[in-house]
């Protein structure tokens, strides 16, 4: 008798060359349901509906195909068993060999924007997790196939074993359905834990992720590391378009990601760009083009930007990829580039250019491993409102002021802690990152500032807990400062600013980045 295989697929991709194969060249029989029945009907090829070979239609539109003893028994069945093959036989049941499945689109579905609760649910799919759990838990006795990746391999297979899977192989397959069948549930369980719950923290807080690329290794050579999707495997970085250079590294996609976050406080409508190194920024900077917010940011810092991450928050342009090829970066990422800019960026074969038309959207939760579990939070991705913002000091800030104390509300909370910056004219001049006290992080923002504090605004991710850091800031000419407040000693601060005649806002929201 002809080996039997099962194949009931939402995604029919290789479906039908699969088939054709089994039959042509293995000598298997089809049984198929629905739309898979079909689609290998319409090429021609000989299929048994599973409708007619259970004896039982499908039933409440199709929510019910394969959900019948005679499907799950030859998916059950032990060959070696005699009393598995005495079922078999007194109920008419063939064992199957192959179940070819994979599931309905739900992640897809619901990372559609206004996906409806009832869509959703229509994409829940109950015959087919059944199959797959049954098939993966009996790999002894046939293949599963969960994903059409996984075809060619499996013919493969067939091919140098004499036209039979090894144990070796069924296992690894039955693995990667237990993986799909899991992913997908947790998809579910997301979902309706979204839709269920005011909590933006859940109660049970699922990872699940799938193997994009091997890296060369993590942040130093003797640690392996590997990327992985979360979710839609076309989300996030995952759907950036490498237009040239060499493969990323662990610590390239470190630097992008913080480098996304910070281009994504600005919006396209206005040219922005930040220059990033070792997840903190060099440079960051809002000009009349792009190339001019590149030149400023590069300006700012370009010692350090050597070597650095750059990130626009537009398409790149000739001037603006004249620009880039002056000095060795590593990574430039934009939402495009035109063709002009492209031929240019070429002279340096070696700069990986990412287009990632979609900057802005990224994870709702940052996560920290720590032995035995995980740390896990909102990103802080808080839009500040300076009608929020509480004016402590005699001397009042002008509109301008204001709009610059909001480019570096922006900027700083991207910084490593204690982070303080200095900017003027919409574009970083002196950043102090990841010091250990706040004044020792102002001293190095105005250090590397120079005579560019003449009148320039000081920002500070977290409050001033005396005042020496405000005497220190206007002795170099600061004009501004915005703080978080929150100290004991505020007054202090505040009566040090009043006494030099500095402007004071407390902007009421701390922007810690350890």
């Amino acid at each position: 008798m002809k080996r039997l295989a099962l194949l009931s697929v939402s995604d029919k991709t290789g479906i039908v060359d699969l088939a054709r194969q089994l039959i042509e060249e293995f000598d298997f029989e089809i049984i198929s349901s629905g739309g898979t029945a079909k689609t290998l009907q319409a090429a021609g090829l000989s299929v048994t509906k599973v409708s007619d070979y259970t004896g039982s239609p499908e039933i409440l539109g199709g929510r019910v195909k394969t959900l019948h003893p005679r499907i799950h028994g030859g998916i059950l069945a032990r060959k070696n068993l005699s009393e598995d093959i005495a079922d078999l036989e007194a109920n008419d049941i063939r064992p199957l060999d192959l179940v070819a499945v994979n599931l309905y689109p739900f992640e897809k579905t619901i990372a559609q924007p206004d996906v409806s609760l009832a869509d959703a649910i229509e994409k829940i799919d109950i015959g087919g997790p059944c199959m797959l759990r049954a098939a993966a838990k009996n790999f002894a006795n046939l293949t599963v196939l969960c994903d059409p990746s996984l075809y060619e391999e499996y013919l493969t297979e067939l091919k140098e074993n004499q036209g039979s899977a090894s144990l070796e192989f069924r296992q690894k397959m039955a693995g990667i359905a237990f993986s799909r069948t899991h992913d997908y549930d947790r998809a579910i369980s997301d979902y309706f834990a979204s839709l269920n719950s005011d909590d933006e923290l859940p109660s049970n807080f699922n990872v699940s992720g799938k193997k994009l690329q091997t890296l060369r290794y993590g942040e130093n050579p003797h640690q392996p590391a590997a990327w992985y999707s979360l979710g839609e495997p076309k989300k996030g970085w995952a759907n950036a378009t490498k237009l040239q250079g060499k493969e990323l590294s662990y610590n390239n996609l470190v630097d992008l990601e913080a480098a996304r976050r910070i281009i994504a406080e600005f919006p396209s409508a206005e040219p922005a760009a930040a220059v990033l190194k070792h997840t903190n920024p060099c440079g960051v900077s809002v000009g009349n083009s792009l190339a001019q917010a590149y030149e400023q940011a590069f300006n700012a810092d370009s010692i350090s930007a050597f070597g650095g991450i750059v990130a626009l928050n537009q398409p790149i342009d000739a001037t603006t990829a004249q620009a880039l090829t002056k000095t060795f970066l590593e990574c430039v990422v934009a939402p495009g580039c035109d063709e002009d800019a492209q031929a240019i960026l070429q002279a340096k074969s070696k700069l990986r250019i990412l287009l990632l038309p979609d900057l802005v959207t990224g994870e709702k939760h940052t996560l920290k491993a720590i032995a035995g579990g995980l740390l896990v939070q909102t990103s802080d991705d808080l839009i500040e409102n300076p009608d929020n913002w509480q004016l402590v000091t005699e001397k009042k800030p002008t509109s301008e002021e204001i709009a610059e104390m909001l480019f570096a509300q922006k900027v700083v909370k991207h910084v490593k802690s204690n982070a303080i910056i200095v900017t003027g004219d919409r574009t970083t001049r002196g950043i102090g990152a990841g010091q250990m006290n706040r004044v020792g992080a102002v001293k190095i923002a105005l250090e590397q500032a120079g005579d560019k504090t003449q009148g320039a605004i000081l920002a500070s991710d977290g409050f001033f807990p005396f005042d020496d850091s405000v005497r220190t800031a206007a002795a170099a000419g600061i004009k501004a400062i915005i703080q978080p407040g929150g100290s004991i000693r505020d007054k202090d601060s505040i009566a040090a600013a009043n006494e030099l005649g500095i402007v004071m806002v407390l902007s009421g929201v701390r922007h810690f980045l350890h």
